[in-house]
């Protein structure tokens, strides 16, 4: 029996491009859709796009977690293995483990003819949002033999969202999260890693569905359809490529424009949030403490008093290569404490 994607027993989270309600299409890092149902059969249906790396969907089903090797390009249905032995209920996570370096449709489930979908429980009520580059996406996170150390080679396979910071602090606060990160990416266009040699900023995709040109325009997110209580701002990362000017020369103009620009930032979160609050940070991996700094003086000039900024203990110096498992939990807990610490109405 076919589920199409406009079930309503269905139970989706993340910025999700709905232009076809029977094919919607995930970009972003945790994007998920939930079901809980009867039976011993269950597949999904999806259609893949490819921009670089391997592409995976992660899949968790009655606490199980395997990943799903998607095709470069085109519709491919995901055969996922139900466990009978733990009885005739079951509830499975679809979702994106890693950023736009591809955009994948879903197109339903499949469970067995006669079987049910049954009624999930409400969302939380606690909602994040997060954005950031490629820690908080996740990327290579799975390479735990690499704890503290350089990346790996790989091509996508070592990269999940589930065991981002972003995602584990989530699970801690009970919250939902839509988690706005992209592996590369810095506050301004030209700058960082992403969409090399025409650089695309946070400042152009953080209002976004759709911001890889791989895929096409740009499309816009419509805001009223997610109000989080919390903001985290994790950008500050990859702004020293080509050049670490903010190492180098603190009060040259280019350091000056990345603080007015970050401040500009910061307003527009706060135009789209009136009420969150909204923490700034940068994380374990190495980097110069000049881009803290100039994050915090940029926070104490807003004047706002709930905009914070929060230092990790092992904060720029933690590991010179991407988050593994156990560095984005120690990421989490700390994130998690303060975020409880700040006394939220959720």
């Amino acid at each position: 029996m076919r589920i199409l994607p406009d079930n309503e027993m269905l139970q989706y989270s993340g910025r999700i491009d709905w232009t076809d309600k029977k094919a919607p299409v995930f970009v972003f890092p945790c994007t998920s859709v939930r079901m809980r149902f009867t039976g011993g059969t269950l597949r999904a249906y999806v259609r893949n796009k490819r921009a670089y790396w391997e592409n995976y969907l992660g899949c968790i089903l009655d606490g199980e977690q395997t990943k799903l090797r998607l095709p470069d390009d085109g519709e491919m249905v995901l055969d996922i293995k139900v466990d009978l032995s733990k009885g005739s209920a079951h509830e499975v996570l679809l979702f994106k483990r890693q950023d736009a370096c591809h955009e994948t449709a879903f197109l339903g489930f499949e469970i067995g003819d006669g079987e049910e979908v049954t009624e999930l429980p409400a969302k939380p009520r606690r909602r994040i949002e997060v954005y950031g580059d490629s820690v908080s996406a996740g990327e290579v996170s799975e390479a735990v033999e690499y704890t503290g150390k350089p990346d790996p080679e790989h091509n996508g396979q070592y990269s999940n969202s589930w065991y981002s910071y972003a995602w584990m602090t989530a699970r801690k606060l009970g919250a939902e999260i839509h988690d706005v990160a992209q592996g590369g990416i810095a506050l301004l266009d030209g700058t960082g890693w992403f969409c090399a040699p025409d650089y695309v900023g946070m400042e152009s995709a953080w209002n976004k569905v759709h911001y890889n040109p791989a895929f096409g325009p740009d499309t816009d997110w419509d805001f009223a359809g997610y109000t989080p209580q919390v903001v985290v701002i994790a950008i500050g990362q990859n702004d020293n490529h080509p050049k670490d000017y903010m190492k180098e020369d603190y009060y040259g103009d280019c350091a000056r424009r990345w603080r007015s620009a970050y401040g500009k930032f910061l307003e527009k979160i706060r135009g789209q949030y009136p009420d969150a609050w909204i923490v700034c940070i940068t994380t374990l991996l190495e980097h110069d403490p000049s881009w803290d700094q100039s994050i915090d003086e940029v926070c104490r000039e807003m004047q706002d008093g709930k905009i914070r900024h929060f230092l990790f203990r092992r904060n720029g110096s933690g590991t010179p290569g991407h988050l593994r498992i156990p560095e984005a939990e120690e990421m989490a807990e700390e994130l998690s404490a303060y975020i409880e610490s700040l006394g939220a109405e959720w």
